[in-house]
């Protein structure tokens, strides 16, 4: 092993011990290694950082930009052990990423879809897809989340899922509506008649018993859109599975206004809600929905009234 993809191997495992999954950021890394393998590189440097980052030539600069900061951070580990070690400026391969326009559903897209899902050849797949459908749209779960889902994880006793070691490697517990946990209910027991000892214990299972694949939902999920007519709003805003969480989370703020409810107070309890981080990351969805807007702005117009 080279001292390169030594260093490497112990700058991951270095931040992984402090609860960074890092799982695509470490498979560009190793790639990047290997690639200084190749030119017989002793150490990084900008030039060589620039080259990689650039490949494919056809890529998205906004890849490049992301597999350059990968090499930055490695190279400011590095740097502190290697003063020969050259970390990339921040200025290079500058890239404005635009977040998309999520795609909100209504309540009448939700159910369309659930009805979709419903009638597959495979029963199973249907209970399957359906009840999924549901969770996402009253929980806003990440996808991720839903079909890490274990068995154990839906405590029907004290109406809770536990959602385990999510991102950012964040745990938390989501509770649940009497009618949510009785459809998950009924799906384990339909679940069960099929597959009595679903693999590795998932909660969600294919028709073959095993785990759900987040490229075998999405791509369900895009069919049942089809099937359905939900159609794109604009270029940047289409129907994908993400939206869900986007739409509950927009959906609960639209509540928490028309009750008249100290919004601000409450934000940081959606955000624990949903899994992220800090309220930051929850003020975004603020600007998803022109119903949302004019229901903060009328709030804001009432509160100025009030002023001297």
């Amino acid at each position: 092993m080279s001292q390169l993809r030594q260093a490497a191997e112990d700058y991951l495992g270095m931040r992984r011990a402090l609860g960074f999954k890092l799982e695509t950021q470490g498979q560009l890394l190793i790639g990047f290694i290997g690639y200084l393998e190749r030119e017989r590189a002793s150490t990084v440097t900008t030039e060589l950082s620039l080259a990689w980052a650039r490949q494919p030539a056809h890529a998205d600069p906004v890849w490049w930009n992301r597999k350059l900061s990968v090499v930055r951070g490695f190279a400011r580990h590095l740097a502190t052990l290697d003063p020969a070690t050259e970390v990339p400026p921040t200025d290079l391969l500058p890239c404005h990423q635009r977040r998309p326009t999520p795609y909100l559903y209504a309540p009448t897209d939700i159910a369309r879809l659930m009805q979709a899902a419903g009638t597959p050849a495979s029963p199973l797949q249907a209970a399957t897809y359906s009840t999924l459908i549901g969770l996402l749209a009253v929980t806003g779960l990440r996808i991720s989340e839903a079909i890490r889902l274990d068995q154990g994880d839906v405590d029907s006793s004290s109406g809770l899922l536990r959602i385990i070691a999510s991102k950012f490697d964040k745990s938390r517990e989501v509770a649940l509506h009497p009618s949510s946990l009785q459809a998950l209910d009924t799906y384990a027991r339909q679940r069960d008649q099929h597959y009595p000892q679903a693999a590795a214990g998932a909660f969600f299972v294919s028709t073959v018993g095993t785990r759900l694949l987040a490229a075998n939902v999405r791509r369900t999920f895009a069919r049942l859109v089809h099937l359905t007519g939900i159609t794109p709003r604009s270029g940047r805003c289409r129907p994908t599975i993400h939206g869900m969480r986007h739409s509950f989370a927009v959906n609960t703020l639209i509540d928490w206004y028309r009750d008249d409810v100290d919004v601000h107070v409450r934000l940081p309890l959606l955000s624990t809600f949903l899994g992220h981080v800090d309220p930051g990351s929850t003020y975004w969805y603020l600007q998803a929905a022109p119903e949302l807007l004019a229901l903060a702005a009328q709030r804001l117009e009432h509160s100025l009234g009030e002023l001297p």
